[in-house]
């Protein structure tokens, strides 16, 4: 059963900041209080335990991030199940240099 290990694709935060230009669906699977904290601005605020009720039928390719890389690593997982094109961002928050926006 190899399916387990579907490797899912991942980027930099460096390789992210370059295509926020562009129309990209980025996920912020952080806690409510994290994502207020200081977030990306193109972000949408879709918490882990929650990441099982994202629905948006329009987009096949999601960006992951949350605070290091771990809990977009799983959601990355989650997502793949439902048939998105999950893209993990390495390191997540604690590495990214770019603008952040705090609040909702």
């Amino acid at each position: 059963m190899f399916g387990l290990f579907q490797k899912i694709p991942s980027i930099s935060t460096k390789e992210l900041e370059g295509l926020l230009t562009s129309n990209i669906t980025l996920l912020d699977v952080r806690t409510p209080s994290e994502y207020r904290g200081g977030h990306i601005a193109k972000a949408k605020n879709v918490p882990l335990n929650k990441i099982t009720t994202y629905s948006n039928a329009s987009d096949k390719e999601v960006y992951v991030i949350c605070q290091s890389g771990m809990r977009s690593k799983n959601a990355a997982k989650q997502l793949k199940k439902m048939g998105y094109q999950p893209i993990n961002v390495r390191g997540g928050m604690s590495q990214w240099a770019g603008k952040i926006r705090g609040g909702k």
